[in-house]
């Protein structure tokens, strides 16, 4: 079942990708649309024939049929185990990253480059497809695999020496930091510190010593979830005020700086953070930071401008919070549906809060499934907090019609 779930979101992945709405690749297809529903959710299996045409459809070069061919091998009574379901869920990531040859013909008679097939290169688009899975599925699913992934890599890089060994110890740190924040949204804060601890213990033998202080922003993201001001802002500032740290770090914990200086309505304070970080982040690249496996969100175009509009919220001000909130949400990729649900259901409760009724009902009633799907304790709080706050409009007819799809949601997330 495991491995269904990830053949569905790099389904669902790919078609939106392409374009695709799911009733319009239906009729292509000759399928229902509740079935190849069905299917992107995981809830069944996709046969091979219906793989072989999806991956004909939306181009994939052999992807998706990669997943299921590997699926049904590995679907006997002696493989039904808990490591070899890891394993197999390891490998997916690989199926997903290493090219077929079809996609390019024309560069067939291309002298292959070794290093396009080196373990750490591939390892590392192992992680950033892992990171893309991480956006639409149950993080529940996944941390099984990214654990073990961690692992398997940092034993990778015993075996190995000089450069590689580096390249390996620095990509398990980033499975194990990303693992961390797959720990948080499945809502155990206990295993997110650990595998963040980890992370940082791997970065430290590779040779980078800013991975620990990026713990205290993934640290401080913790105690503002637990509505800690002053905790909040004393991590966070402690990493900001780093003058020898990346500027991408510092713009970071600048960021969550100004999140906990919302929390305690510390207006002018907040402000100063979010320039900080406005500026910091804008720096960020400049120095070497790109060829790094990315640290933080990658899914945002510009990270400060939308957490000016969740601290707008937090500082009384939701209807420019909700402005600014609906503009960045425009930019979020098709694909970023954990970072979509998050940021849109703030936009919700911003409108909400401004009393604009209808059109927080509109933007949370497409927003409510995906939440259901990608299951997030994070987001969830923020369901729930919406809930509260449609409640003084329960006779408006927007309202009304929305509980369900409220109540399902946060069913979903129990």
């Amino acid at each position: 079942m495991a491995m269904a779930l990830v053949f569905g979101a790099e389904l669902r992945r790919l078609r939106q990708e392409r374009g695709f709405s799911l009733a319009g690749f239906a009729e292509q297809l000759k399928y229902s649309k509740g079935y190849l529903s069905r299917i992107e959710r995981g809830r069944q299996a996709a046969p091979v024939d219906l793989a072989r045409r999806c991956d004909a459809a939306l181009q994939a070069g052999g992807r998706l049929l990669a997943l299921v061919e590997g699926e049904g091998r590995n679907d006997r009574p002696s493989l039904s185990g808990r490591r070899e379901l890891i394993a197999a869920g390891a490998l997916s990531l690989l199926a997903l990253s290493v090219p077929t040859g079809r996609a390019d013909r024309g560069a067939e008679h291309r002298p292959a480059d070794p290093s396009e097939f080196s373990v750490p290169v591939l390892l590392r688009q192992g992680y950033d497809h892992a990171r893309r899975l991480g956006q639409c599925v149950d993080p529940a699913v996944l941390l099984p695999m990214l654990t073990e992934q961690a692992r398997t890599t940092a034993r990778l890089a015993a075996c190995s020496r000089g450069r590689t060994r580096s390249e390996l110890l620095l990509l398990a740190s980033r499975f194990a930091e990303f693992t961390g924040w797959m720990a948080q949204e499945a809502g155990d804060t206990g295993a997110a510190l650990a595998h963040t601890a980890e992370a940082v213990s791997l970065a430290e033998e590779a040779g980078d010593p800013h991975l620990a202080s990026y713990a205290l922003v993934r640290r401080a993201l913790v105690t503002f979830y637990d509505n800690d001001a002053a905790r909040t802002i004393d991590l966070a500032a402690a990493a900001a005020g780093d003058r020898k740290l990346p500027p991408r770090i510092r713009g970071l914990a600048a960021q969550r700086e100004a999140q906990g200086h919302a929390l305690a309505g510390d207006h002018l304070r907040c402000l100063r953070s979010l320039e900080q970080a406005h500026g910091l982040l804008s720096a960020a690249g400049g120095d070497g930071e790109e060829a790094s496996p990315v640290i933080g969100t990658s899914n945002l175009a510009n990270p400060a401008a939308m957490v000016s509009g969740w601290c707008l919220y937090d500082l009384g001000h939701p209807r420019e919070a909700a402005e600014l909130l609906a503009r960045e949400c425009e930019r979020i990729p098709a694909h970023a549906l954990r970072t979509r649900a998050r940021y849109g259901l703030r936009q919700a409760l911003a409108h909400a809060a401004a009393g604009e009724v209808e059109q927080s009902c509109a933007v949370a009633e497409d927003l409510l499934g995906i939440a259901g799907e990608v299951r997030s304790a994070t987001i969830t709080a923020d369901v729930r907090r919406l809930d509260r706050e449609l409640r003084r409009f329960r006779t408006n007819r927007a309202v009304r019609e929305l509980q369900p799809a409220l109540l399902g949601a946060l069913a979903d997330n129990c």
